[in-house]
């Protein structure tokens, strides 16, 4: 179907008489002005939007990054924090976002994916704000009784900027340090809140297995936001299908050691079984001779990675095939990294591992 397009004479002709009309308007008094008044601001409309992007002060952070205004009082993260440094054996006052940067360098690796390490900004900061509202409160944990915090595993891993240096070389200072502090700088202050409240248990671990768990399983106390969920985005997460072997001899004299207060008895390739499961598919309580120990009792004293794991007794020798890494409660690092890379952003990823929470 051919489309007919007016004669470009006639069309001229008609736009000279459109204009001559208009400027015969024009001299009618007060159209002049009138016209000139609408022109104004139709203009002002056009580019007062412009100008107030152009000359508003840039606050340097993304406009998704930025505080919603919550509907409870928010906390206000610490200026400075005081940690006890387990080499040193001295407590080292030092800027609280700094703290926050040499966790996450502590923590994860940084050659996880940007959200990922937001994530772990945000939930590394709410678990050491809701540590020092507590020791002031309760007074600081006996375990290191001049500071709330410590910069190891008991609490969480912290480095500072020279020993990361001289750990890690210039190389990485130069690029991953700088991602790791701009993630964290990305997400300065914000918080993990549940029902209005902050989170006190922001727990984390690096891989899981594919599941979670529920807190009252593992630390036998139920915390709501810390429950079971699917990790399902940890294909590139160490610790798989990770065997470990003791000879019945062995697994009988650290057990016995370990637990001096159960009556093991005679353990025999008969007597060695899992008993339970919990939600997130580690042993919850396994048969050793005549005693029950749990999961995380065998875990912790044989020193495997995950109690999420199996047994198979060969030729006089117990194997442990175990997957995951950590005590599987709460966010999965290696799961944030999967997640992350699937396009989901760090508040999403908080929100699911964290169940019922919000990001202020």
């Amino acid at each position: 179907m051919r489309i007919h397009l007016p004669n470009r004479r006639k069309l001229k002709k008609t736009l000279r008489r459109a204009i001559a009309k208009f400027s015969d308007i024009l001299t009618i008094p007060l159209v002049k002005p009138a016209a000139i008044i609408v022109a104004a601001l139709c203009a002002l409309l056009i580019l007062a939007p412009y100008l107030l992007m152009k000359f508003t002060p840039d606050t340097g952070q993304p406009e998704e990054g930025r505080k919603t205004q919550a509907s409870f009082e928010l906390v206000n993260p610490p200026k400075d924090i005081t940690i006890y440094r387990t080499e040193s054996k001295k407590t080292e006052t030092l800027d609280f976002e700094d703290y926050v940067k040499g966790v996450v360098s502590g923590e994860m690796p940084a050659s996880f994916h940007e959200e990922a390490l937001k994530a772990q900004s945000v939930a590394a900061r709410t678990y050491s704000t809701a540590r020092i509202l507590r020791a002031e409160k309760e007074g600081n944990p006996s375990a290191h009784p001049g500071a709330p915090l410590c910069d190891a595993t008991h609490c969480q891993v912290y480095r500072s900027e020279a020993e990361l240096r001289e750990l890690k070389g210039d190389a990485w200072m130069k690029k991953d340090w700088k991602k790791i502090c701009s993630a964290a700088s990305q997400t300065e202050g914000q918080l993990l809140y549940y029902n209005g409240e902050l989170v006190e248990q922001a727990l984390f671990h690096s891989s899981s297995g594919g599941k979670t768990e529920d807190a009252e399983d593992v630390f036998a106390a139920a915390v709501p936001y810390l429950v079971s969920v699917e990790s399902p985005y940890e294909e590139n997460a160490t610790h798989q299908n990770e065997e470990n072997s003791y000879s019945i001899e062995e697994l009988s004299k650290t057990l016995k050691a370990k637990h001096p207060s159960v009556s093991f008895g005679t353990i025999t390739a008969t007597n060695i079984k899992i008993i339970s499961r919990s939600k997130g598919g580690r042993v919850e309580k396994m048969q050793v001779g005549n005693g029950a120990l749990t999961g995380r009792q065998v875990r912790e004293a044989l020193n495997l990675p995950s109690a999420n794991f199996t047994i198979d007794i060969k030729n006089g020798a117990v194997i442990f095939t175990s997957s995951g890494s950590g005590h599987g409660v709460g966010m999965s690092q290696y799961g944030a990294d999967g997640m992350a890379k699937q396009g989901y952003d760090y508040k999403e990823i908080l929100e699911h591992y964290y169940r019922g929470t919000e990001v202020f």
